[in-house]
């Protein structure tokens, strides 16, 4: 027979209990068996899940199982590794943000040079970055952009 025992009473058999030490607590589940501890996974060991699962043809799935990971975790690793926020990025093309506008500005002067005048200006690339703000009115050198854009993205 179990007794409950309130707060302030004594054991009537004089049994003390010791909580000088700290006891380990071994978590178990609902059957009573020790539960399985959890894994930590490393950037690169998620990177290589999802690039396993972005394959065609593939199974998130299976993947996911045969790797002992939720499958829901995975598909959270993936909108991660899509949106670029899951480790380091692998080198490729990157997109800047573009916003085209109707209106006319003053033309800011880059270089003085002789332009051929038969040849209107066919438009106006305007860049904004965190370190620098670029114009490019009319047509512009496709090389010349290039190495500009290159050298503002160090």
């Amino acid at each position: 027979m179990l007794a409950e025992w309130t707060l302030g009473q004594v054991c009537p058999l004089g049994a003390e209990m010791d909580t000088s030490q700290q006891a380990a607590v071994t978590p178990r589940d609902k059957e009573g068996s020790v539960a399985a501890q959890r894994q930590r996974r490393s950037i690169a060991e998620k990177r290589r899940i999802v690039e396993e699962t972005l394959a065609p043809g593939s199974s998130v799935a299976r993947i996911a199982r045969a790797h002992g990971v939720n499958a829901n975790q995975v598909f959270g690793w993936r909108r991660l590794y899509l949106a670029g926020r899951l480790g380091e990025q692998k080198p490729g093309i990157k997109l800047l943000p573009v916003r085209v506008s109707e209106s006319k500005s003053a033309p800011v002067l880059v270089e003085d040079r002789v332009t051929d005048l038969s040849q209107p200006p066919s438009g106006t690339i305007h860049i904004e970055l965190r370190q620098a703000q670029m114009r490019i009115e009319g047509n512009a050198d496709p090389a010349l952009v290039r190495v500009v854009l290159e050298c503002l993205r160090t």
